[in-house]
C-alpha cells in the first residue's frame, strides 16, 4: 500500500450549492486530495465558493478543459449528473459524482462504461458506508457474528426537505424522491455488508399531490407539484438468499423503525443511519442483551458536523481519497461506479416494481467493495 500519492488529485468542483461546503470543509482532512477550481450555472455561486476557500472561480467549460484539474466532483441537481459526468469524461478527467450516478440506470451504464473505455475511474456517493460504523460492522459480519444473514430490515422515514431546503422542488420529481435520494445510503450498506440484490418487489404511494415550503427564503409558503412517489415499502432478494423489507418515506412526522437491522443465524445486527459515518452498532448474539459500541474513537467516527454545533460525524471526501489511492495503486475504488450503479438499478427496480406491481430481476449484479481495514482508512488522514 501506497502511503502517500506522488502529488495530491486535483479536483475542480462543478456546482457550489449546499453540498460543496461539506466537501471544501473536508478535504483538509485528507491526503492526497486538493480542490483547485470551482464552477456553478450561476457565476456568483462559484465566487462565493471560490472566495470562501481561496480557490479559482470558473465557467465549466474552462474547468473541464483546464490542464490543472484531474478529477471533476460533481454536485450538480441529479438531472444533470449524467450531462457533467459525461463531459468530464470526454475532457479525459475522472469523475466522482454525488448521488445518484444518473437519473436511469441505462444513463449509469454509459457512464460506467465510458470511463472504463478511457482507462478513467468513476466513484459516486455515498462514501458513507466506509466510515467507522459501517467498516466496525462489516468486521462483525465477516468473522461471523450473525451468522449466516437471513432477514433484516432498514427504514428511512422523515418528513421531506421543505421544512429545511428553501428550493425543495427538485427532489420530489423523478430521479429524486425518497427511493433515489436517500435509498442510496441505506442500499449501499446493505451491498457492502450483505453482498449483491437479485430481484425486488415492491408499493409504492404518495402522501400529497403538492407540498408547501415552510423554509425561510424567496419560496417561503409557495407550494410544488409532487412527481414521483413519497412512500415505497420494498422487499429486496440478495444473492445470498436474505431477505430485507425497505421502506422509503417522505410522509411521516414520527417513529421508532430502527435504520437497519440484520437477523442471521447465530444473532442480530443493529446499525445507526447510513447517512452519518459514525454511530452507535449493537450486536446480540443469540438472543442476548444488546451490547453497544460506540464508533467515535474510530477513524470517520468522530462527532464534527455541523461545524456550528456538532451532532453526528460527517467525513465527505473519504471516497474521493480513497478513489486517488485507487488510481496509484491501479485499483478500483471502493465507492466504484460499479457500486453506485447497482444500486441505481436497484433503486430503479424498486420503483418499476411499485408501479407495475411485478417483481423485478435485478441485472447485472457487483462484488462487496474490498474491507477499509483500520489501518488503511487512518492512511488516508492528513
Amino acid at each position: 500500500m501506497t502511503d502517500t500519492l506522488r502529488q495530491p488529485l486535483r479536483i475542480g468542483i462543478v456546482g457550489c450549492g449546499n453540498i460543496s461546503m461539506a466537501y471544501l470543509r473536508n478535504t483538509p482532512l485528507f491526503r492526497g486530495v486538493d480542490i483547485v477550481a470551482c464552477a456553478d450555472v450561476n457565476p456568483q455561486a462559484a465566487e462565493q465558493r471560490a472566495a470562501q476557500f481561496g480557490l479559482r472561480a470558473s465557467s465549466v467549460d474552462a474547468l473541464m478543459a483546464a490542464a490543472d484539474v484531474d478529477l471533476v466532483l460533481n454536485l450538480t441537481i441529479p438531472a444533470a449528473h449524467f450531462d457533467i459526468s459525461m463531459q468530464a469524461l470526454e475532457a479525459q478527467k475522472h469523475v466522482f459524482t454525488e448521488k445518484p450516478l444518473a437519473v436511469t440506470a441505462e444513463l449509469g451504464r454509459r457512464l460506467v462504461s465510458e470511463a472504463a473505455t478511457r482507462g478513467l475511474l468513476i466513484g459516486s456517493a455515498p462514501d458513507t458506508f466506509l466510515g467507522a460504523a459501517g467498516r466496525y460492522a462489516r468486521r462483525l459480519m465477516e468473522s461471523g457474528a450473525i451468522g449466516k444473514p437471513v432477514t433484516g430490515t432498514a427504514f428511512m422515514m422523515a418528513r421531506g426537505m421543505e421544512h429545511w431546503h428553501p428550493d425543495p422542488g427538485f427532489y420530489y420529481q423523478p430521479g429524486a424522491g425518497p427511493v433515489m435520494d436517500m435509498g442510496p445510503y441505506y442500499l449501499t450498506m446493505l451491498v457492502n455488508l450483505m453482498g449483491p440484490v437479485r430481484r425486488v418487489q415492491a408499493v409504492a404511494t404518495s402522501g400529497q399531490k403538492d407540498r408547501l415550503i415552510t423554509a425561510d427564503g424567496p419560496k417561503r409558503g409557495t407550494r410544488f407539484s409532487v412527481g414521483t412517489p413519497t412512500s415505497v415499502l420494498s422487499l429486496l432478494e440478495f444473492e445470498s438468499g436474505a431477505t430485507i423489507t425497505f421502506g422509503a418515506s417522505w410522509d411521516v412526522f414520527r417513529h421508532s423503525n430502527h435504520p437497519i437491522e440484520l437477523h442471521g443465524t447465530e444473532g442480530s445486527l443493529r446499525l445507526p443511519d447510513p447517512d452519518t459515518f459514525g454511530g452507535t452498532v449493537a450486536l446480540s448474539e443469540r438472543g442476548d442483551d444488546w451490547k453497544t459500541t460506540d464508533t467515535a474513537t474510530l477513524p470517520y467516527g468522530a462527532v464534527n458536523w455541523p461545524v456550528d454545533a456538532p451532532d453526528r460525524a460527517n467525513y465527505r471526501m473519504l471516497g474521493l481519497a480513497d478513489l486517488a489511492r485507487a488510481i496509484e495503486e491501479k485499483r478500483s475504488p471502493r465507492a466504484s461506479g460499479d457500486l453506485a450503479l447497482h444500486v441505481l438499478e436497484i433503486m430503479e427496480g424498486i420503483l418499476q416494481a411499485g408501479e407495475t406491481g411485478v417483481a423485478q430481476a435485478i441485472e447485472g449484479g457487483v462484488d462487496q467493495p474490498s474491507e477499509l481495514r483500520e489501518d488503511e482508512a487512518r492512511s488516508l488522514l492528513a
